[in-house]
């Protein structure tokens, strides 16, 4: 009998995200000077910074080369930050044996076929309700949130909740 994703959710102690369509919305904007913009939620941000400070590990695999993704990203904590990614599968395994990771114990949230293969290979896989539906099929579990719109809070709070963790950061703010 397959787990419910609840109880798979009890197990995640790494989170790897992909960056369009997941952190951001999909849409990028073009900017007269050539730089290419994204718009990525706040709520997002404050959960990806929470789940570091509640110790888990968090992993940004993509394919885009934004550098104003990555300062984002950096500026959050996260330091496994992997940009211009063609190969995702290849990323996936070099992570897992660098930290010497169990599969099991990975969430990722993917939204479009370049995801697909590695999507595979995790504990729990999800997605935004706006992924493409190959990705959808392959979802223990699809937010209700779209793709830079709060999926990925929705996830994270959702993981932490599960553990006893998420009011730990509300705990230390009023001790």
């Amino acid at each position: 009998m397959k787990k419910h994703y609840k109880e798979i959710m009890n197990q995640i102690d790494t989170f790897i995200f992909d960056v369009d369509g997941v952190l951001t919305n999909g849409y990028v904007h073009v900017f007269a000077n050539g730089e290419l913009g994204r718009q990525m939620n706040i709520k997002d941000g404050y959960s990806l910074k929470a789940a570091i400070n509640a110790g888990y590990r968090i992993c940004i695999i993509s394919g885009g080369t934004n550098e104003g993704v990555r300062n984002r990203l950096k500026g959050l904590g996260i330091e496994d930050i992997y940009l211009g990614v063609h190969d995702k599968t290849e990323k996936f395994n070099e992570l897992v044996d660098m930290y010497q990771l169990s599969t099991n114990n990975i969430f990722y949230m993917g939204d479009d076929i370049p995801d697909y293969e590695v999507m595979q290979k995790v504990g729990l896989a999800s997605c935004p309700k706006d992924a493409v539906p190959e990705i959808q099929s392959i979802c223990q579990y699809i937010s209700q949130k779209k793709g830079g719109e709060g999926c990925v809070r929705d996830v994270i709070e959702q993981v932490l909740k599960v553990q006893g963790k998420w009011h730990q950061q509300f705990d230390a703010k009023f001790d």
